[in-house]
């Protein structure tokens, strides 16, 4: 895959294949406990979502990159695909949200966040994908400003265990 920015020197980029799901699964995992949360309850979910991204790699519906330094995977991306209904912004019946945006503590500081970003953007642009959304750690906010994203008015709701 050539990417449509320029990498930083030293790394390569790549797309994400179904056998790359215990790595990202294994970034997901570290970006949440970056963030703060619980270990017990990011390891209690992890190998559920290690199937998740497994099955939504094979099936197409995630599309992930993964940038290299050498042989070691440093950094990653990915895209969900969603189905959702036009409105008044854009008949594009297809959405993206970003998720799964992790970079090595040792690698920061090289726009490495960015150029996945913008190569996932690129990626949904020539799909015809005009809105993209995402969940944004205070880490990583001023990364998706910087691209032009925008807080929006998306509510969201956890309900409790055992209502349902």
């Amino acid at each position: 895959m050539t990417p449509q920015v320029k990498l930083p020197a030293g790394y390569t980029l790549r797309t994400a294949l179904p056998d790359d799901a215990e790595t990202i699964q294994a970034q997901r995992d570290a970006m949440f406990a970056d963030m703060g949360k619980e270990v017990h309850k990011v390891e209690a979910v992890s190998a559920t979502a290690l199937g998740w991204h497994r099955r939504m790699l094979q099936v197409g519906l995630y599309e992930g990159v993964l940038m290299h330094a050498g042989a070691d995977i440093v950094a990653g991306a990915g895209l969900l695909w969603r189905d959702w209904p036009p409105n008044p912004d854009t008949a594009e019946q297809t959405r993206a949200y970003l998720l799964n945006v992790y970079v090595q503590p040792q690698h920061r500081g090289q726009g490495l966040a960015w150029v996945l970003v913008q190569t996932l953007l690129t990626r949904c642009a020539s799909r015809g994908v005009n809105i993209v959304s995402l969940h944004a750690s205070e880490a990583g906010r001023p990364i998706y400003e910087g691209l032009g994203f925008r807080a929006s008015s998306e509510m969201e709701l956890l309900l409790p265990e055992g209502i349902c």
